[in-house]
């Protein structure tokens, strides 16, 4: 659907270029926000397999609405906006709450013995993305353009066949039911997460300078609450703060991509194999990646995701750098500069980009703890809605040339990347389903200890009866 928003808003909704930027990255931005809506309802409520069918319902309905909005006989120009944009809350709210539990539920599906094979997993999905996102860039124009409906371009199949593909994809995965390894869920973890936060915060606060010190500030909660629970807490947190700077990768990332589709607005023939050019690499990519990924040990994930960060910032600063390839893409649009000037640069750039994608997919599930995958899950996409941010305030703030613009974004890019590159040295590897193993000792010894104790208890009572 995104492969003809942006021309959508301009030719049929008669938007600007600014305010269809702006709506394109907000929409982008709450796509990415509302997995942590769709975690909390997997994780707490419905468990992922059902979040998922109930919310690719409302996906649905959403493509329905936006393909209604897109009829030229329905209503005046104000009833298609609002369709329109009814359309696209209802699309961020389905895909966005259906994103962390689709991953984190691919990874259910394999036991502590088959990390190999989840890792590989990972890899076969994300090229499963990229080769929807290849025919999407190639029919979806094609329904749009070619074919013509209601006297002119065809929005509305263009949108509404989306809509009818997601139906046979529910149908197909509702179908294998019966196969599937479903994990109920916890309850309302995300809750018991902030209270065990906020009783640590406010516990720390009141204590007075006499109190024993903790290692940790989060130790402070012991007192209400398990150290199981502590350490899932501390585990999730040291992975959130690790990627904090990693929203610049997707500011860049997804700005190149409105660049991509507003120069295909204005000369689709001579730039229309950009897009599907990408997405082949991308697909090309994720194969390399998931044949190499048996190869690699669980533990070197956290080791692979700092030097994958490292190498997609230089891949995106070479792609947007006009030092290295000295032409902008308004050149290639003029037709002064030929399009293989752009090849390697964005044969660079889906590298750089299926590294790190399928990379963070795997740690964010890998380094969660049973109850917590689809969270985290939604911790990961976050970094995409906030790089959609930054790109709202930057971009369409500064009002800067568009090569210096670009330049900008290189240079914090480049120095997010060096901070991240300390973070993940120093980051340590933790193995989420050994703590079963752990909890389950020291629960066993607890027990222990306390019959230790109660028999003594009894054997004195039974000296002091002898006794009397």
């Amino acid at each position: 659907m995104k492969a003809v928003l942006t021309l959508y808003f301009v030719s049929y909704l008669g938007w600007d270029p600014d305010l269809s930027t702006a709506v394109y990255h907000a929409f982008s931005g709450l796509c990415y926000f509302t997995p942590i809506l769709g975690a909390l309802i997997a994780d707490s409520w419905l468990g992922k397999f059902k979040t998922i069918i109930y919310l690719s319902v409302v996906y649905v309905i959403g493509h329905v609405v936006k393909s209604v909005g897109a009829i030229p006989t329905v209503g005046n120009k104000e009833m298609h906006i609002a369709l329109s944009m009814l359309g696209l809350i209802l699309i961020a709210f389905g895909t966005g709450g259906i994103k962390p539990c689709v991953a984190a539920f691919g990874g259910d599906q394999f036991d502590e013995e088959n990390v190999s094979e989840r890792q590989k997993f990972f890899s076969i999905f994300y090229m499963s993305i990229n080769a929807g996102s290849l025919l999407s860039t190639v029919i979806t124009p094609i329904l749009r353009g070619d074919v013509q409906c209601f006297g002119g371009d065809c929005y509305a199949l263009a949108f509404g066949v989306p809509a009818a593909l997601m139906v046979v994809a529910l149908v197909v995965f509702i179908a294998g039911c019966g196969l599937y390894k479903r994990n109920p869920p916890q309850g309302n973890i995300l809750l018991e997460v902030c209270r065990c936060i906020g009783f640590a915060i406010k516990n720390r606060w009141k204590s007075s300078k006499y109190d024993p010190k903790r290692k940790h500030w989060l130790d402070w909660a012991e007192e209400k609450y398990s150290k199981r629970l502590i350490q899932e807490i501390k585990m999730v947190l040291r992975v959130l703060v690790l990627y904090i700077p990693l929203p610049m990768f997707w500011a860049l990332f997804d700005q190149q991509v409105w660049k991509n589709r507003r120069l295909e607005s204005g000369q689709r023939q001579s730039t229309n194999s950009f897009t599907p050019m990408c997405h082949t690499i991308d697909a090309g990519f994720s194969i390399i990646a998931a044949a190499e990924s048996v190869k690699n040990s669980e533990e070197c994930s956290d080791l692979n995701l700092g030097l994958l960060d490292f190498g997609a910032s230089y891949t995106v600063i070479l792609t947007n750098s006009d030092t290295i390839v000295p032409h902008k893409m308004e050149d290639v649009q003029a037709n002064n500069v030929h399009i293989a000037w752009q090849i390697p640069q964005y044969v660079l750039l889906t590298a750089g980009e299926v590294m790190f994608s399928i990379t963070g997919l795997e740690f964010s599930y890998s380094q969660a703890p049973a109850n917590m995958k689809s969270v985290l899950q939604a911790g990961w996409l976050l970094t995409v809605a906030f790089g959609n941010v930054i790109v709202l305030i930057v971009a369409e703030g500064a009002g800067l040339e568009q090569w210096k613009e670009f330049a900008l974004f290189a240079g914090l890019l480049l120095g997010v990347s060096i901070i991240f590159s300390f973070m993940a040295y120093f980051y340590t590897y933790v193995d989420p389903d050994q703590l079963d193993k752990i909890y389950q000792k020291d629960s066993g010894k607890e027990e222990d200890d306390k019959k230790q104790k109660t028999d003594d208890i009894q054997m004195n009572n039974k000296g002091k009866e002898t006794r009397m």
